[in-house]
């Protein structure tokens, strides 16, 4: 009877440790989930708030991640500290882990440094139409490890930070106008003048033609099987693609209609009979 009522008092003594402990670990899990889902709320609050000041869509992606990963790790140590896990020592043992841990991860800060290079060199921004690390799209966020672009086709396409920066980049974007280099040729039976002054009357009435600086319609080779104009246009960035096929297709019909014919690589064989 001795003993049962020996563990009685021992169990007496244990409970009220038990009970805060419990109660310890409840609300760290509590402080954990709750402060999760209020660091994302902030981050996406802060993001639509720098979107509406007209802020970068690239750069608002970016420091709503860093501002979230900075607010989960300070979550993370709050709810510890509830546990009783002394963070101060947790943040020593971080601190000495974190050396070994950034090894093993270099892949992965090399993403972040080339982030937060590529928000402060801003070699592109959200929107713009870029060919990078063998992709070509427009660009639509950036973020901690990962810049995301849509392509003409709309497939969503991930690159990591690190190959953007190391590649070249090619932003068609970054001017309002561009010159389209364009080769037309015709056959060595068509007159040359005629067909110059067909494609000048082609673009004297193209309204998306910019004045400044003026056309050029040169004769650049005597190919093989063809005699090729060299036609270089300035127009604005945004109009550019459709009027290269609106282009060649006047070019064309044009041509067709006035006897200048286009040839295909051809051959001329000559065969003498021997004696």
């Amino acid at each position: 009877m001795s003993e049962i009522q020996s563990l009685f008092e021992q169990g007496s003594e244990w409970l009220p440790w038990l009970t805060e402990k419990s109660i310890s670990i409840v609300a760290g899990i509590l402080i954990l989930f709750v402060g999760k889902w209020l660091a994302r709320r902030i981050a996406d609050w802060l993001e639509k708030r720098m979107l509406a000041s007209k802020v970068d869509k690239a750069v608002a992606g970016f420091s709503s991640s860093i501002l979230y990963a900075l607010m989960f790790a300070a979550v993370v140590l709050m709810a510890l500290g509830q546990i009783g896990i002394q963070t101060t020592s947790f943040i020593a043992i971080l601190g000495a882990a974190g050396l070994a841990v950034g090894l093993a991860l270099q892949g992965s800060l090399s993403n972040f440094a080339s982030g937060v290079l590529m928000i402060l060199l801003r070699p592109f921004k959200a929107g713009d139409f870029v060919e990078v690390a063998g992709q070509m799209g427009t660009v639509d966020r950036i973020e901690l490890f990962h810049t995301y672009m849509k392509t003409l086709d709309n497939r969503s396409v991930i690159l990591p930070n690190s190959s953007v920066m190391d590649d070249t980049i090619i932003n068609y974007s970054a001017q309002s106008t561009r010159r389209l280099d364009l080769t037309i040729g015709i056959s060595y039976d068509a007159d040359i003048r005629q067909a110059r002054d067909l494609m000048k009357n082609i673009l004297d009435n193209e309204e998306r033609v910019l004045p400044d600086p003026a056309y050029m319609i040169f004769v650049s080779e005597l190919a093989d099987s063809s005699v090729n104009f060299s036609v270089r246009i300035w127009v604005k960035s945004s109009d550019l693609l459709q009027f290269k096929s609106d282009f060649l297709e006047k070019v064309k019909y044009t041509f067709d209609e006035n006897g200048v014919g286009i040839p295909y690589p051809q051959m001329d064989v000559h065969l003498s009979k021997a004696d």
